[in-house]
């Protein structure tokens, strides 16, 4: 059984210190590699992917586990902007798709470990619209009309040929969307029906959950509206995903005496012919919206993180500096970024940088590091190891961070950019699987769960609304027959088919004359 060798904790001066030592990675490490094409994350974020939501990651969170500091948590969210009010059908995994976690623990950028999650889909009552028949009280309730199960197999390879298979779950549920309250008044026990035991200290989840993610998207609309000033709004607040989450031992995930893991998540789609073609890759945050150019994200999504050399150009002369430069008049890094190839490609020496590293975007995990009691939103910025670039918590501020060592701040180029949006708009669990609950159908999109409205909604004629009165207009709400009661509606049908006859004569005549006309079978030329 492996051990974990403990890490020396650098501080945020040393971690600035070795950026120094890029040079030699950057001269180096790419060397040689050739690129090799495998068999196209966030949200939205490459042409084709934004086309299909089903398969799109759109984050990937990598962390030593909080309350269980000897396992290690990986999770991935899918189906972007899920607004919870969606229905009829609501929102589930896709059935032709593989949804992998890679874990790399070897440093030579190729999975050892794989995490596959497959979905079944199961109708209970195909003659109805209704996503749910009543109310849900547990997984296996009869009135939950729609439903799915996934199996998850553990796939183990050396050098990318597979060395052995093995079964972890077989049929597990999958936690429903939370379509309203009347529909599953406590939604809390089905998502804690879908957390899923998987022996040896191992444990699952698949379902809805809150979008993890808090960023202002104005970041898209010329950094910020062209004048940095339209920040501070999470413009992901409110909508869900459709989340995946393993919790690992750690000691199953590292090999030999080197604790740092690099991780991925991908999804492959099954063709017309059968094969499977890798759509959707997602490892670091950002780097597919902001990094990679658009003519190149399909491409990206496609590949393994093995031919990452590839893409290497784009990272040591990235293009969001150049554009803060032109927008706003502050002066780029100096190319070619030595920085960024650690943060986004090797990992950091002395800190999460595998030995043996070959350059690639993974999401880079040192196991050995302990929960921090505080966690700073910054990581390690905020002289907090444990938080991003070292692996990612759902509470890092990843945008923030970004920007920030983009500008240069590991160079010494201070700065404090941001977005001004520094936390998600709900708590995080405390617990497996640590997303958020997802926002029920019953509230507005952007309403917090759990806050009530000022008293019920009142009609045009001022008394409470109902669905027995809500399709009353003002000229019926007050009608003498009974507060829209629908006969003012009735009194106005003869004036309508009269209205509705006169119509169809004159409609009528015209064809009549068209028919007769010499010129009206003729074609436009």
């Amino acid at each position: 059984m492996p051990t974990v060798r403990p890490t020396t904790h650098p501080t945020v001066t040393r971690i600035a210190a070795l950026v120094a030592a890029g040079g030699l990675l950057l001269a180096g490490g790419f060397a040689g590699l050739v690129p090799r094409q495998s068999t196209a994350s966030s949200h939205r974020e490459a042409p084709l992917i934004s086309g299909q939501p089903q398969y799109d990651n759109t984050d990937v969170y990598a962390f030593v586990s909080p309350d269980k500091p000897d396992t290690t948590t990986l999770v991935a969210n899918f189906i972007p902007f899920e607004d919870p009010a969606g229905g009829p059908n609501f929102y589930k995994f896709a059935r032709d798709a593989r949804y992998d976690f890679n874990v790399d623990n070897d440093g030579d950028a190729q999975p050892d470990l794989i995490y596959r999650f497959e979905f079944n889909d199961f109708l209970k009552n195909g003659n109805t619209f209704l996503y749910n028949t009543g109310p849900v009280t547990s997984l296996d309730d009869p009135d939950l009309n729609f439903t799915q199960t996934y199996d998850l197999t553990l796939i183990r390879q050396k050098e990318g040929k597979v060395t052995g298979v093995s079964k972890l779950a077989d049929n597990a549920p999958v936690a429903p969307s939370n379509v309203g309250k009347a529909s599953m008044p406590n939604y809390p026990v089905l998502r804690q029906q879908a957390i899923k035991q998987l022996g040896n200290g191992a444990t699952a989840f698949a379902g809805q959950a809150d979008d993890s993610f808090f960023i202002d998207l104005q970041i898209f609309n010329l950094l910020f509206g062209g004048n940095l000033k339209e920040v501070g709004d999470d413009t992901v607040s409110g909508y869900n995903v459709n989340t995946l989450a393993v919790q690992v031992p750690t000691k199953d995930l590292v090999t030999g005496q080197d604790p740092v893991i690099g991780v991925n998540s991908t999804v492959q789609r099954q063709t017309a012919g059968g094969d499977w073609t890798q759509v959707s890759r997602l490892g670091s945050p950002l780097v597919n919206e902001v990094v990679i150019p658009r003519g190149k994200k399909d491409t990206f999504n496609a590949s393994n993180p093995w031919a990452d050399a590839q893409f290497a150009q784009f990272v040591t002369d990235p293009e969001v500096p150049k554009l803060i430069q032109q927008l706003y008049k502050i002066p780029a890094p100096a190319t070619p970024r030595k920085d960024l190839v650690q943060a986004f490609l090797t990992g950091v020496p002395g800190l999460n940088q595998p030995k043996n590293v070959r350059p690639a975007e993974l999401l880079r995990l040192n196991t050995s590091i302990k929960p921090a009691a505080k966690p700073d939103r910054l990581g390690v910025l905020g002289g907090d190891v444990q938080g991003f670039p070292n692996g990612r918590r759902l509470t890092d501020d990843v945008t923030d961070i970004i920007l920030q060592v983009a500008e240069g701040e590991l160079l010494g180029n201070k700065n404090d950019l941001g977005d001004a949006v520094n936390a998600n708009d709900l708590p995080f669990d405390k617990a497996f699987p640590y997303v958020a609950a997802p926002r029920s159908g019953t509230d507005a999109r952007g309403k917090t769960p759990g806050v009530k409205t000022s008293g019920q909604r009142t009609g045009a004629n001022g008394k409470p609304m109902s669905f027995l009165n809500a399709g009353a207009t003002e000229s019926t709400a007050g009608d003498a027959a009974g507060d829209g009661d629908g006969s003012a509606l009735l009194g106005a049908l003869p004036v309508a088919a009269l209205a509705g006859g006169a119509t169809f004569v004159l409609t009528g005549g015209l064809l009549w004359w068209r028919r007769r006309s010499p010129v009206a079978g003729r074609r436009e030329s």
